[in-house]
């Protein structure tokens, strides 16, 4: 059973966006953010609806460092339920265990967008305060999570590609600035476009900077990565000695 609070949320759902109840909806859940994203052709999230900085911020961490409780709920299509960040064994999440400290992340609650096996898209609850949900919580957590897979739905099919969602009207894609990078980083250094991704990760964590703010660099032309010094394979035209 869902409380009256959540069944108001969703009985505006039928006339009103997303954005205009997602404050309603993280203050009845008792959390500081709401965040929701589908899962793309590459199998990648692409941020769709943020509630508040502390989601965003969060969300472009986990896409940063390729790690997190986002990342496992999408790849298990289970909920992954962190009541205390603090307490998570190191080697779970090692990159994000060392850079979540600083930022207001103590709780994270993620949800699965499914259609059967097929996991579409994540909806994940950040709270400044480290605690568990209470069960009625997350049993409105449960039903809100239902609703948003169909407003997913109704954008088309979640797991095209970039190209195909920028013809949909809102939500603006967070994240198209960074596949435009790693088209962009995939032909200067004539790497594939996992390999290019990796690149843009690894620039953006030894900078201390974001993923999103490195793509925007990189787009711009105010940043252009160097080719690998030392590269595994050879060009097939490369000279042998």
């Amino acid at each position: 059973m869902i409380s009256d609070g959540m069944a108001e949320i969703l009985r505006l759902l039928q006339t009103a966006s997303w954005l205009d109840v997602a404050e309603d909806a993280a203050d009845l859940l008792a959390v500081d953010g709401i965040a929701v994203s589908a899962v793309t052709a590459s199998g990648e999230a692409e941020l769709l609806w943020s509630s508040a900085v502390i989601s965003s911020d969060f969300e472009d961490l986990q896409f940063t460092l390729g790690q997190g409780p986002g990342p496992d709920c999408r790849a298990g299509g289970a909920v992954v339920r962190v009541p205390d960040m603090g307490s998570v064994r190191e080697d779970r999440w090692p990159a994000l265990s060392a850079e979540v400290s600083v930022t207001a992340v103590r709780a994270v609650f993620c949800f699965p967008l499914r259609i059967g096996a097929i996991t579409l898209g994540v909806l994940t609850l950040a709270r400044s305060t480290p605690g568990h949900l209470t069960s009625a919580q997350g049993d409105d957590v449960d039903v809100l999570a239902g609703v948003l897979t169909r407003r997913v739905l109704d954008l088309g099919d979640p797991q095209l590609s970039s190209a195909q969602y920028r013809d949909l009207e809102p939500p603006v894609l967070h994240q198209a600035v960074l596949h435009q990078a790693t088209g962009m980083v995939s032909v200067q250094l004539a790497v594939p476009l996992a390999e290019a991704l990796l690149r843009l990760r690894a620039h953006a964590y030894g900078n201390s900077r974001t993923l999103t703010d490195t793509a925007r660099d990189i787009v711009a032309r105010r940043l252009r990565l160097a080719p690998d010094p030392h590269p595994t394979n050879l060009p097939d035209d490369a000279d042998e000695d």
